[in-house]
């Protein structure tokens, strides 16, 4: 069918998905409903063939080699961070920061989540889930809500990530900025340029991080927040009642081994080796491509194009995990064969996420069939000019994410359509800044993820936390939507400074 054929009946999909969720908080029922609705779309109305496509779609949701890259190292998270936590590792950590006195406040607490958000930026599942692990005995010890760190865990990782180019969120950014350099719409400026202009005007992406440190270090609560913290803090319940945590937590915890003694070591170098292997990936995969693009005299912005960013994470789990093992295994902490049983076990513990992962890809595919994405961005072009620019592409950009619940499929469709429309207004006379639009869409696919109940980075947080995903998304959504008001305002502002 042509394109926007489809009309309204495209968002249909996204927005059942998300309605359910919120009313039924069974997010992986909601998921499949949204994709068969989809693809029952896609088929005119026949039942037969929409769900056959439906089951299709989940199939070669493994096709994309990326996207198993990705459920594939989500997994192995859970064998590493089992791993870390039988080890000792985890309390050793915990026995390191009770040394200091901020550590039996809520505020440091806080703070120190936040923190390690900020530090560990290779990318966004690896941050929530390091984040929810190494913090949530501390939060549980001082009474701190599972809200409150799925929100810290949720906001300290694509706000970050976003706003470096050096992992694999800055990895696929350039690749798509790349492609329209090929085109010729980014005029005399290189993708590595544009890039790094738009990181200081991705206004909700530093307003977030800003926002989550505030919130961390003054105790700022409001909304469903506050009356989660005043929960846990006067009766105790760090969930509350009739909450339904993403996965139980007996699969994503175990105790430290026996006899054996805390060691901050089994913890620090697993993730300082995961770091410094993603690091190396980078620059492996970068070199493999450059030289298969037959690139003469390349430069680090080639390199950085070329390079995988879900390869050079998957090789960093596999590193970490080979050190914690060898580490445990030396210690005589674990024997090969608990190594391989923690291993399956943790693996196991994130099979739910590992479906919701599968689902999420599930949906954006849908979504890419019947056109949604560009069908919303269509809606708002006739509205379109010099000073509205950045506001319309940061909120069109919400909207696909939001729907979608991804960013980068945001970024795929929006930057190629917002590129050229800034070179068009150009030519004509117009000044419109293109790194002010393209952290319009990078921002708002951030703003709009961050909404989104079937987010996979959102769905993550609440596992990470062991928190309610719908109680996470609603407790989360005012500080966003604080945020995200923020952001609008001052692409406004800046559209009409003409920045």
């Amino acid at each position: 069918m042509t394109e926007h054929a489809y009309g309204w009946l495209s968002i249909l999909p996204p927005l059942l998905a998300i309605g359910l969720a919120i009313a039924t908080r069974q997010v992986i029922i909601s998921l499949t409903a949204g994709i068969w609705v989809g693809w029952v779309i896609h088929a005119g109305g026949d039942l037969l063939t929409g769900t056959a496509s439906a089951i299709q779609t989940l199939v070669t949701v493994f096709g994309d080699a990326g996207n198993t890259r990705v459920i594939i190292f989500t997994m192995l998270m859970g064998s590493l961070l089992l791993l870390l936590q039988r080890g000792g590792g985890v309390d050793g950590f915990l026995a390191w920061v009770s040394q200091w006195k901020w550590s039996a406040t809520r505020r440091g607490a806080q703070l120190m989540a936040a923190c390690i958000g900020l530090g560990v930026f290779i990318e966004s599942t690896i941050t929530v889930l390091v984040v929810g692990t190494v913090s949530r005995p501390l939060f549980d010890r001082l009474k701190i809500s599972r809200e409150k760190l799925a929100y810290i865990c949720d906001s300290t990782s694509a706000p970050v990530c976003i706003l470096i180019p050096f992992n694999g969120w800055g990895a696929t950014v350039l690749g798509i900025l790349t492609v329209q350099a090929a085109a010729g719409t980014l005029g005399n400026q290189t993708p590595f340029g544009v890039f790094v202009a738009a990181i200081p005007l991705n206004f909700y992406a530093i307003l977030s991080v800003i926002m989550v440190f505030t919130v961390a270090g003054t105790g700022w609560d409001f909304g469903p927040m506050a009356r989660a913290e005043r929960r846990a803090r006067e009766e105790g319940k760090v969930l509350a009642d009739g909450a339904h945590p993403v996965v139980d937590e007996s699969a994503i915890f175990v105790p430290r081994k026996e006899g054996l003694p805390p060691r901050l070591v089994n913890i620090l170098a697993p993730l300082f080796g995961m770091v410094a292997m993603v690091a190396a990936g980078i620059a492996i995969t970068g070199t493999i491509g450059v030289r298969a693009a037959g690139l003469e005299a390349p430069g680090v912005m080639d390199y950085l194009n070329q390079a995988s960013g879900s390869t050079s994470v998957l090789w960093g789990v596999l590193f970490g995990l080979v050190m914690a093992g060898g580490l445990l295994i030396a210690q005589r902490a674990v024997s090969p064969q608990e190594f391989i049983d923690l291993g399956f076990k943790g693996a196991g513990g994130m099979l739910p996420i590992a479906t919701l992962l599968v689902l999420a890809f599930g949906i954006g595919m849908t979504c890419n069939a019947l056109g949604t994405g560009p069908w919303v961005a269509e809606q708002v072009r006739p509205y379109l000019t010099p000073v509205l620019v950045a506001p319309l592409v940061f909120l069109v950009s919400c909207a696909i994410a939001f729907s979608t619940g991804t960013s980068w499929g945001t970024f795929a469709i929006m930057i190629p359509l917002a590129a050229p429309l800034v070179g068009q207004f150009n030519a004509e006379g117009a000044a419109v800044s293109l790194p002010l639009v393209v952290s319009a869409v990078l921002g708002g696919g951030v703003f709009g993820d961050h909404c989104s109940p079937i987010s996979d980075t959102t769905v993550v947080s609440s596992m990470a936390s062991a928190s309610d995903h719908i109680d996470h998304v609603r407790t989360q959504l005012p500080y966003a939507l604080l945020c995200g008001a923020g952001a609008l305002t001052m692409y406004f502002v800046a559209g009409m400074l003409g920045v």
